[in-house]
Order: structure tokens, then C-alpha cells, then sequence
């Protein structure tokens, strides 16, 4: 009698490639070579990138794209991407999707290559803002009326026109702005024929898009046990192998560095995304609180479905203005008392070319702040380096006017012979003025932004539904309270409990707190309160704290409202994204069962 077999279960293998504009110039050729790979995915957009992206334009109307992806990434791996027949998709468009696309295929042809590339659009609103203006649109956080002038602006897509262009028969897709996560998820709708409906699934998809958009942060990159993370110079980029149900497994090449471990995956889940119960996309709300996240084996995890409900109505637009020029200096001062050398350095520099500026007949500086780099500035009341003997001036100003700055980059120097003792620098001349880019940010409904992709010279317009979500989370139940938290108590520093990742969210700081044991997340539940956590950023946040529960990972999110200065380009400080914010927290000192921290201690 002849025996039956199973269908083999379909598996699709995505390489991440890039977190940013900027990641390694190794990251394309290793997955390429060692990663076995189906697809391979680029992110290279953020707010700041995209009026990067608008000021080349402007210079040279030919730019306007994210460079790198054709010069660095794609030239050295682009005959043996087309040899293994790996799918490429990209949001390195920009604000200039077609003139990537041109560069992309003058190389492919130089190289005799032969390639089809499709080119997703309708994400640039820039030509549309008075009209928007007209209609009374308003920023979505602040009210305010659309400026007059804009940098850029562009509607966050999803993923659906990238299934189609792949459905097309591309062999390469260029997007210009999309959600980060969408890269991903498009391969992934195409390959399992999941449908807009099919929510559960393409929030899934849309978590193993989220895990790998950041490159090496899915393979032991940033976190916290940095110490057991090896061989950091040849860490290995991440891959994801997915299954039809939305389960994947997290894993890198063979024989490179980094590790793929179930704290670090955890702690990548949690990365900059709000309520976990709506993380809103364009193509699906997604609730990842039931998330399970298991070591299947080495640098191997697996991460099980996620839930999804219906999208919102709306895109998610975002735009940049230009503000006026900022400037920042920095001297170092080395020395007794040199925390205290290096702010009065920073106060004469401002007080001297303030009373310059008078003089001439300029408005002063909008904006000042000053730092002592190596003082722990940050940290505020919970600083603990004041007798620091090094520390670096760090003085940034603002302006309406380009002319303004030229003179306080001028004024910087002259504190090597005028003040404080043991001043030098950490080289480089004097700082250079750059524009002030200001974001801002509106919801336009999807029925007002037409969507195509274009392939061989034609045009294919795409469908979107429009969503009819709410953007609300069902209601989830607090961890249950402690069973006994009476006895002894001892003081714990977070980390000895906690693994945390921190990101922004506009000037919004995202705090992602995971319970290195399942059974500790009533008890962190009980300390990390909102009322705490408050408290202890008291000299930095302005705004409410929100708190959120994962039980699948036993985990919270905290979201600091009020957090960043501003957040991004509009911040002054030296963290202005808040990446600093999750091993601050992590020094702070909570009280715990004797039995608790005398396990926390033999970890």
C-alpha cells in the first residue's frame, strides 16, 4: 500500500537589510549570500529623512531618494539577487520613487541585468496643501492651521499596492513613503493570497515586518543584557521565516554575529508602538497583547499570531516646514569642577553674542539650551556624576535668521583662550547652521488619496477600501494583584527584573518594560506605576504617563506624553528620539520581597 505524505507547509524567508538611512553596507551582501532568502526589504524613511530627501530635491531635481540603496546596497548583490530569483521591495523612493527607480535600472542595465521594477505612488501630498489648507485641515496633536510652506508631506501607505505590484510580475518594488512594517507585509499578502479582510493575518504579517524594520534590533542589537550579545562587528542582520497563519520564527545567517534570543525579540515587539492594542496601520488595526514569544532553539524564536481588526477611515499624513536654522557647539572641559566650567562657558557664550545680536539690530535667539555632556544631564535629580573631572559643553541655539548663527558659531572658539581652564575641542572647526525642520501631522480619509503603481511603462491604479475602524483597543484586564507583599522588603535597581527598549512617538518617549520572569509582572505592575514613573521623570516629562499591559509577554508600555522637547528635529536635546529613556528607567530603585531579590541576584 503506498503511503500519503503531507504537503510541506509553505514557508517565505524575509531579510531585513536596513533600519534607516544609513545602516551597514554589510547587511544586503550578507543575507544575499548566507540568508536563503525569498524576499529581501529595506526601511530607510523617517520624518527627518524625508526633509533630507526634500532640501536634495530642491538642489538637484534629480535626487529626492534614499542614495545608498542603489550605490551601496543593490550595486554589489544585484546580479546574484536576480541568479537566486529574490524579490526585492524598498521605501528608499522618498520623495522621488521614480528617479530611484531610474537609477536603479540605469545600474541593472549597465550590469546586464535584466529587471522589472515596479514604482508604488500617491503618497506625495506636497502639491496638495493649499488645498488641504482651504478645506480647514488641522495638525491631529496640536490643532494648529496647516503652515504656509511645507518641506514635504506624505501619507504613510500600506501595503496592498505592493502585493499588487508583485502580483504584477515585479521583480523589484520602490515605494516612496509607507508605513515601515508594509515592506514586509506586502510580500506576504502576495505569497498567501490574504485578502484586505483577512485583519488577524495581516497583523501578523504586520509584526514580523515591525520586528525586522530596524535591522540588527531583532538580532540582539540595543539590548539590554548587551554583554551576552557577541561578536557585535559581524552581527548578523534578521530574517523571518512565515507560515500562512501568521506565526514566524525570527532567526539570522548562519555564522554571524549577534544572537537571536526571546528577551530581545520581546523587547523589539514593544518598540515604539503606542497601546499595543491599536497600533494603527493603514491596512489593519493590530492588537499584539496576546503575543506569545517562545525559544524554539539557537537563534531561533517563534512568535505566534497576532490579532487585527478593521483599519481606520484615514491615512496618517506627515509633514515637515522649515522653522528657521539652528546651531549647536560644543567644547570640552577637562578639570576639576568641570561640570560647572562648562555651564558657565555655555552661559557667557550665549550672553555675549545675545548682546551682540542687540547690537546689530537682530531679534534674539527663539530658543537656547544648554548641556554638560558626562555630567548626566539627562538624568536630572538622579544624577550622580556633579564631581565629574571631563565633561562636553554642548550649547544649541535657534533662529529665524541664517546670519544670526554664523555669529554664535563664530563666539565658540574663543572660550579655548578667554574662560574656563583646561578648554580644548573635540576638533572639526566651527558648527555648522542647519535648517530647522518642524514636523507636523494630519489624517486625510483614504477615499481623497488615489494610489497606483506603475510597471513597463504603465500605469495600474490601486483600490483601497476604506476602513471602518474606530482605532480603539477592546478593554484588557491588569495583571492580578500581588498574592503576598508583606515581610521584608529590599531595594532593586529595574534592570535586575526588567528588560526595557525605548523609542519616541513624536514628543511622545515609548517605554517598553518586559519582566525577565513571567511570575514578576504583578509585582512590576505594583511599582512601575504611572504615578511613579512620573515622578521619577518629573525633570523631563510634561505630560501624563499611560500605561499598558501584554500578558502574552509579560510585559507593560509606557507612554510619556510631553517626553522629548518636541520630539525629533524640533528637539534640543541630545536624545531627542528618547533612545536613552528605557535604560534610564531601568536605574530606577524599586522595593521587593527578600525572596525576589535574592532570586533577581543569582540571575
Amino acid at each position: 500500500m503506498p503511503s500519503s505524505t503531507a504537503a510541506p507547509t509553505k514557508t517565505v524567508r524575509i531579510g531585513g537589510a536596513s533600519g534607516f538611512w544609513g545602516d551597514s553596507m554589510v547587511a544586503a551582501p550578507q543575507l544575499v549570500q548566507h540568508g536563503r532568502l525569498d524576499y529581501l526589504v529595506f526601511d530607510y524613511l523617517a520624518e527627518t529623512t524625508m526633509a533630507i530627501l526634500a532640501a536634495a530635491r530642491a538642489k538637484k531635481p534629480e535626487l529626492g531618494y534614499a542614495t545608498d540603496f542603489v550605490e551601496i546596497a543593490m550595486k554589489p548583490v544585484l546580479a546574484e539577487i536576480k541568479r537566486q530569483g529574490i524579490k526585492v521591495v524598498s521605501n528608499a523612493g522618498g520623495i522621488h520613487p521614480q528617479g530611484c527607480a531610474a537609477a536603479l535600472r540605469a545600474l541593472a542595465e549597465a550590469q546586464g541585468v535584466p529587471l522589472r521594477i515596479a514604482v508604488v505612488e500617491g503618497d506625495d501630498l506636497g502639491a496638495r496643501m493649499a488645498e488641504l489648507r482651504a478645506a480647514g485641515t488641522r495638525d491631529m496633536f496640536t490643532g494648529e492651521a496647516l503652515p504656509e510652506k511645507v518641506l514635504s508631506a506624505n501619507a504613510y501607505l500600506g501595503a496592498l499596492p505592493i502585493a499588487a505590484a508583485l502580483a504584477a510580475g515585479a521583480d523589484v518594488v520602490i515605494t516612496g513613503r509607507c508605513v515601515d512594517s508594509a515592506v514586509t507585509l506586502g510580500p506576504l499578502m502576495h505569497e498567501f493570497g490574504w485578502q484586505p479582510g483577512d485583519f488577524d493575518r495581516l497583523a501578523s504579517g504586520s509584526l514580523a515586518g515591525h520586528i525586522i524594520e530596524c535591522g540588527c534590533q531583532a538580532t540582539g542589537g540595543l539590548h539590554t543584557d548587551w554583554e551576552e550579545i557577541p561578536d557585535w562587528a559581524n552581527i548578523g542582520y534578521p530574517i523571518v521565516e512565515c507560515q500562512a497563519d501568521g506565526s514566524f520564527v525570527v532567526t539570522k545567517p548562519e555564522g554571524t554575529g549577534g544572537k537571536v534570543i526571546r528577551a530581545a525579540v520581546a523587547e523589539q515587539l514593544l518598540y515604539e508602538i503606542g497601546d499595543p492594542g491599536a497600533y494603527l496601520l493603514p491596512d489593519v488595526s493590530c492588537d499584539f497583547r496576546a503575543v506569545t514569544i517562545e525559544q524554539e532553539g539557537p537563534d531561533r524564536v517563534r512568535v505566534s499570531p497576532a490579532r487585527g481588526r478593521a483599519p481606520t477611515p484615514a491615512y496618517k499624513v506627515s509633514a515637515t516646514q522649515l522653522d528657521g536654522f539652528r546651531c549647536a557647539g560644543s567644547l570640552v572641559i577637562v578639570g576639576i569642577d568641570a561640570e560647572r566650567k562648562a555651564r558657565r562657558t555655555a552661559e557667557a557664550i550665549l550672553e555675549r553674542t545675545g548682546g551682540i545680536l542687540a547690537r546689530l539690530g537682530l531679534a534674539p535667539f527663539t530658543r537656547s539650551h544648554i548641556e554638560a555632556i558626562g555630567a548626566e544631564t539627562l538624568y536630572g535629580p538622579h544624577a550622580r556624576t556633579h564631581g565629574v573631572r571631563e565633561a562636553m559643553m554642548r550649547v544649541a541655539v535657534d533662529h529665524p535668521q541664517k546670519a544670526a548663527l554664523e555669529i554664535f558659531a563664530r563666539e565658540i572658539a574663543p572660550a579655548g583662550t578667554s574662560w574656563s581652564p583646561g578648554t580644548t575641542g573635540p576638533g572639526g572647526g566651527r558648527p555648522s547652521v542647519s535648517p530647522l525642520v518642524k514636523p507636523f501631522a494630519f489624517l486625510l480619509d483614504k477615499a481623497q488619496v488615489p494610489v497606483w503603481f506603475e510597471i513597463d511603462g504603465e500605469r495600474r491604479a490601486v483600490a483601497i477600501p476604506s476602513g471602518e475602524g474606530d482605532g480603539t483597543a477592546p478593554p484588557m484586564a491588569e495583571p492580578p494583584p500581588l498574592a503576598d507583599d508583606g515581610g521584608e522588603q529590599v531595594e532593586l535597581r529595574l534592570i535586575d527584573l526588567a528588560w526595557a527598549r525605548s523609542g519616541d512617538k513624536g514628543d511622545l518617549s515609548n517605554i517598553g518594560l518586559v519582566a525577565r520572569r513571567p511570575d514578576w509582572l504583578p509585582l512590576l505592575w505594583s511599582r512601575v506605576t504611572p504615578e511613579a514613573v512620573g515622578a521619577y521623570f518629573a525633570h523631563l516629562v510634561h505630560g501624563k504617563v499611560e500605561r499598558f499591559h501584554l500578558p502574552g509577554i509579560a510585559a507593560m508600555n509606557l507612554l510619556l506624553h510631553g517626553a522629548l522637547d518636541g520630539g525629533g528635529p524640533s528637539s534640543m536635546r541630545m536624545d531627542p528620539l528618547g533612545k536613552g529613556m528605557g535604560q534610564m528607567l531601568l536605574d530606577m530603585r524599586v522595593k521587593v520581597p527578600r525572596a525576589v531579590a535574592q532570586a533577581a541576584q543569582r540571575r
